[in-house]
Parts: C-alpha cells; sequence; structure tokens
C-alpha cells in the first residue's frame, strides 16, 4: 500500500458494498492505518463530509453518499502481518472451498487455523483468504468458528451480501448443524439445552465459559445419530451463537465432546487418542439459508475431514 500522506481530498460515491455501513468502520477500512482516535477526531471536527454535511461517527451510509475524505497521514504498513499466498497454509485454504458466487464464498474450514488473527495468532482464515484474492476489494466474516473446530464458514464478497446474511442471524433464521463425539450416553430425553453462558478469565489469564445464571441465554437443540461404546455421535444445532456453546453445553449434560482441551476429561481423551484422535471432534457439518443474490433456500454441506472419520471406524457400535 502506498504510505505516502495523500496531498488531495478524496470524494467517494457510495455502491451497495458499503450500504447501511457506519461512517467509522467505513473510514477505518479507507484509512488503513491511522488511529481509530485520529477518525473520530476528523468526524468530531467536521473533516469528513457526507453529501457536503456534517455527521456523526453512527451515521449510516446510503447507497449514492458522496462522502469527503480528508488529506490524513498513513502508518506504515507492517508487511509481516500480511500472509504469503504462498503458505502451505494459505494455498490449502483454496482447496478447501466447497462454494464461491459473487456474493460468497463457503469454506471448510480446517481444524487448527483461527479465522482471524490476533491473540498470537500471526493471521487466521481471512487474512489467508484475502492474499489469495488481491483483487477481491471486500471479504469478511460472516460469523465465526474456535480455531479448533473445523467445517462450514460463510466469507461475505459484498457489504449487502453480509448484511443480508447478518439478518438472519439476529433472527436466528440460519440453520446450523454440527457433529460432535461426547464421552458416554447421551441422554434421549436431552433434546434441548438451555443454560446461560458467562466468559470468565481465569488467574492464568486463559478465557472459559461457564454455565451461570448471569450469563447470556444460551440454546442447543441435540439429536442422537449413531450410539458407540463409551461415546456418542451427536447432531448439535445451536439457536443461539455464544462463545463455546456446543462444547460448554456437552459438558454441562455430563457429556464433554472429545478431545475438547477446555472442557473435556482427560481419561476419555486418552481412550480417543488411542484411536487416532488428535484434535476436538467438533465439525460444523451442515448450514442452511436465504441466498443473499436469489433470497432461495440454500444448504451447504462440508464432509468430515480424514481424522474424524478413521475415528468414527474404530469405534465399536453400541
Amino acid at each position: 500500500m502506498n504510505t505516502e500522506t495523500p496531498t488531495k481530498v478524496q470524494l467517494v460515491t457510495i455502491d451497495e458494498d458499503h450500504f447501511e455501513q457506519r461512517i467509522d468502520n467505513f473510514l477505518l477500512t479507507k484509512l488503513k492505518g491511522v488511529p481509530k482516535s485520529m477518525i473520530y477526531r476528523i468526524v468530531r471536527k467536521g473533516e469528513v463530509r457526507v453529501n457536503k454535511k456534517r455527521i456523526k461517527p453512527e451515521y449510516k451510509l446510503q447507497i449514492d453518499d458522496v462522502v469527503r475524505i480528508p488529506p490524513v497521514r498513513m502508518a506504515e504498513k507492517d508487511h509481516r502481518t500480511a500472509p504469503s499466498a504462498k503458505l502451505s497454509k494459505v494455498t490449502q485454504l483454496e482447496a478447501r472451498i466447497i462454494h464461491e458466487d459473487n456474493h460468497l464464498i463457503v469454506l471448510n474450514k480446517p481444524a487448527g487455523i483461527a479465522v482471524h488473527g490476533g491473540s498470537g495468532v500471526d493471521f487466521g482464515v481471512i487474512e489467508g483468504l484475502r492474499s489469495l484474492r488481491p483483487q477481491q476489494k471486500f471479504l469478511e466474516l460472516v460469523h465465526r468458528l474456535d480455531k479448533d473446530t473445523s467445517g462450514v464458514l460463510l466469507i461475505a464478497k459484498k457489504r449487502s451480501a453480509l448484511k443480508h446474511l447478518h439478518d438472519q442471524l439476529r433472527k436466528k433464521t440460519m440453520q446450523k448443524d454440527y457433529m460432535a463425539l461426547v464421552r458416554g450416553d447421551w441422554q434421549a430425553k436431552d433434546k434441548v439445552i438451555k443454560a446461560s453462558l458467562l466468559k470468565i478469565t481465569l488467574k492464568s489469564g486463559e478465557r472459559i465459559v461457564r454455565v451461570n445464571p448471569e450469563g447470556k441465554a444460551s440454546e442447543t437443540r441435540y439429536k442422537i445419530m449413531q450410539r458407540y461404546q463409551g461415546c456418542t455421535l451427536v447432531k448439535a444445532s445451536p439457536v443461539t451463537g455464544r462463545t463455546h456453546q456446543i462444547r460448554v453445553h456437552c459438558q454441562y449434560a455430563g457429556h464433554a465432546i472429545a478431545c475438547d482441551d477446555k472442557y473435556s476429561e482427560k481419561k476419555f481423551d486418552d481412550a480417543m487418542r488411542d484411536k487416532g484422535l488428535n484434535r476436538l471432534f467438533l465439525h460444523a457439518a451442515e448450514l442452511k439459508f436465504i441466498h443473499p443474490e436469489n433470497d432461495e433456500v440454500t444448504t451447504v454441506k462440508a464432509p468430515l475431514d480424514d481424522v474424524l472419520l478413521a475415528t468414527l471406524e474404530k469405534l465399536k457400535r453400541a
């Protein structure tokens, strides 16, 4: 990116990619490297204008708005944080794309890679995809998966698609189905678990989630897919979308997910590792949503990876 100070005022006409985006978030993407504090300062001072008028940071852009962006000094971009498109972890993402159109990328996310960089992670899925698609001016995560969870992940290629899909998430009309291998015999009566979840930071700095009445209301629906000796394969469908929700609800039900380093039990995990399982057995298998292009009901599926399939093969059916 050019790191010299722009010498001219920029006038940007808003199209559908930025429709209803907040002006402060729009400026953060247009003025990469500029501190948030400076962006709020230039908005507050009236240096940023929309249709020649002053606006507040929470103003939502409309199609054909003309935004005046003043000359602002860019910070030097740290190229070390941008992943190379040739890195093996980045190139494997290309092979994991299971659907792509003008509005969306659907990825079968591998376990072990975060969805985005930060907190000691150099880069994640979104940074990797941006380096693979440098010509794509807009790429944003629609939702998230834990680093150790694999499966269906949606990435929007247009601002309008992102808004459309976020509306579905907010209204809880998007159907997500996960496959999880859990300890013991899941009780047939446990079809729905409703337990409020609260994020907690331990003295060590580790962040975990606990069932707590002061937490946020959370609901997961379960269906038994196959019983095995000592464990059960269940389909878990979260109604809400809280951090670690399925993992904590399984633990709360007395059936922790196999090889969950935060919520499982060593004896069970060791038995599963003897079967070759070297990762959390939680996989986003299917997602059903309304496609933002044509409003058609769309279902996307991601097959289990070889490690998960091989583990199931070694288990004895009950």
